[in-house]
Protein backbone atom coordinates (compact mmCIF):
# COMPACT_ATOMS: atom_id res chain seq x y z
CA UNK A 1 0.00 0.00 0.00
CA UNK A 2 1.85 3.10 -1.05
CA UNK A 3 1.07 6.52 1.17
CA UNK A 4 1.32 9.93 -0.68
CA UNK A 5 1.17 13.10 1.07
CA UNK A 6 0.07 17.10 -0.40
CA UNK A 7 3.32 18.65 -0.65
CA UNK A 8 2.05 22.16 1.53
CA UNK A 9 4.30 25.34 1.46
CA UNK A 10 3.65 28.26 4.45
CA UNK A 11 3.65 31.33 2.73
CA UNK A 12 3.27 34.94 4.34
CA UNK A 13 0.19 37.02 3.21
CA UNK A 14 -0.75 40.62 4.30
CA UNK A 15 -4.49 41.18 6.02
CA UNK A 16 -5.53 42.95 2.77
CA UNK A 17 -4.63 40.07 0.66
CA UNK A 18 -5.44 37.11 2.94
CA UNK A 19 -9.11 38.31 3.03
CA UNK A 20 -9.36 38.13 -0.29
CA UNK A 21 -8.15 34.73 -0.13
CA UNK A 22 -10.49 33.72 2.66
CA UNK A 23 -13.39 35.18 0.83
CA UNK A 24 -12.49 33.31 -2.22
CA UNK A 25 -12.12 36.03 -4.28
CA UNK A 26 -8.78 36.20 -4.93
CA UNK A 27 -7.84 33.45 -7.79
CA UNK A 28 -4.35 35.17 -8.73
CA UNK A 29 -1.48 35.53 -5.60
CA UNK A 30 1.81 37.13 -7.11
CA UNK A 31 4.88 35.97 -6.01
CA UNK A 32 8.73 36.48 -7.30
CA UNK A 33 10.72 33.83 -8.48
CA UNK A 34 13.02 32.42 -5.29
CA UNK A 35 14.88 29.34 -5.39
CA UNK A 36 12.13 28.09 -2.33
CA UNK A 37 9.23 28.12 -4.92
CA UNK A 38 11.04 26.42 -7.97
CA UNK A 39 9.27 23.21 -7.04
CA UNK A 40 5.66 24.77 -6.40
CA UNK A 41 3.46 22.86 -8.53
CA UNK A 42 -0.22 21.98 -9.04
CA UNK A 43 -1.61 19.73 -6.46
CA UNK A 44 0.39 21.27 -4.00
CA UNK A 45 -1.49 23.63 -1.06
CA UNK A 46 -0.46 26.60 0.20
CA UNK A 47 -1.22 27.20 3.97
CA UNK A 48 -1.03 31.19 3.93
CA UNK A 49 -0.29 32.93 7.62
CA UNK A 50 -0.58 36.63 8.68
CA UNK A 51 2.63 37.66 10.01
CA UNK A 52 2.92 37.25 13.60
CA UNK A 53 -0.80 35.90 14.04
CA UNK A 54 -2.43 32.11 14.21
CA UNK A 55 -4.54 32.78 11.34
CA UNK A 56 -3.88 30.48 8.61
CA UNK A 57 -5.61 29.78 4.87
CA UNK A 58 -5.64 27.09 2.86
CA UNK A 59 -5.50 26.87 -0.72
CA UNK A 60 -5.15 24.27 -3.46
CA UNK A 61 -2.54 25.19 -6.30
CA UNK A 62 -4.22 24.78 -9.94
CA UNK A 63 -1.54 26.42 -11.63
CA UNK A 64 2.00 28.11 -11.40
CA UNK A 65 2.85 30.19 -14.50
CA UNK A 66 6.50 32.26 -14.77
CA UNK A 67 6.68 35.59 -16.57
CA UNK A 68 9.47 37.72 -17.04
CA UNK A 69 7.89 40.81 -14.65
CA UNK A 70 4.80 42.36 -12.73
CA UNK A 71 3.25 43.94 -15.85
CA UNK A 72 3.21 40.80 -18.30
CA UNK A 73 2.05 38.78 -15.24
CA UNK A 74 -0.85 41.37 -14.66
CA UNK A 75 -1.34 41.53 -18.75
CA UNK A 76 -1.35 37.87 -18.78
CA UNK A 77 -3.62 36.89 -15.82
CA UNK A 78 -5.57 40.01 -16.20
CA UNK A 79 -6.08 42.47 -12.20
CA UNK A 80 -9.15 41.65 -11.90
CA UNK A 81 -8.31 37.86 -10.98
CA UNK A 82 -5.41 39.38 -8.83
CA UNK A 83 -7.14 41.59 -6.43
CA UNK A 84 -10.31 42.65 -7.84
CA UNK A 85 -11.04 45.63 -5.23
CA UNK A 86 -7.89 47.45 -7.28
CA UNK A 87 -7.05 49.15 -10.73
CA UNK A 88 -4.03 47.37 -12.87
CA UNK A 89 -2.27 50.80 -11.93
CA UNK A 90 -2.60 50.60 -8.04
CA UNK A 91 -1.68 46.49 -8.26
CA UNK A 92 1.20 47.35 -10.00
CA UNK A 93 2.58 50.23 -7.49
CA UNK A 94 1.31 47.97 -4.35
CA UNK A 95 3.07 44.24 -5.93
CA UNK A 96 6.55 46.78 -6.62
CA UNK A 97 6.03 48.48 -3.22
CA UNK A 98 6.33 44.79 -1.83
CA UNK A 99 8.95 43.58 -4.51
CA UNK A 100 12.03 46.23 -5.39
CA UNK A 101 13.78 46.26 -8.65
CA UNK A 102 16.06 43.62 -7.80
CA UNK A 103 13.38 41.15 -6.63
CA UNK A 104 11.05 41.81 -9.83
CA UNK A 105 14.30 41.24 -11.80
CA UNK A 106 14.00 37.63 -10.60
CA UNK A 107 11.06 37.04 -12.20
CA UNK A 108 7.28 36.52 -11.38
CA UNK A 109 5.14 33.60 -10.67
CA UNK A 110 1.38 33.69 -11.47
CA UNK A 111 -0.21 30.60 -8.80
CA UNK A 112 -3.68 30.16 -9.97
CA UNK A 113 -5.24 29.04 -6.44
CA UNK A 114 -8.46 27.61 -5.07
CA UNK A 115 -9.69 27.72 -1.34
CA UNK A 116 -9.85 24.91 0.68
CA UNK A 117 -12.46 23.86 3.14
CA UNK A 118 -10.95 23.23 6.06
Amino acid sequence: MTETTTRVHELNLFRRYFDLVAAGRKQIEVRVRYPHLEDLAAGHVIRFRIKGTDETCDVSVKRVTQYDNFEALLDGEGPGNINPTSTREQQLANIRNIYPPEKEALGALAIEIELLNT
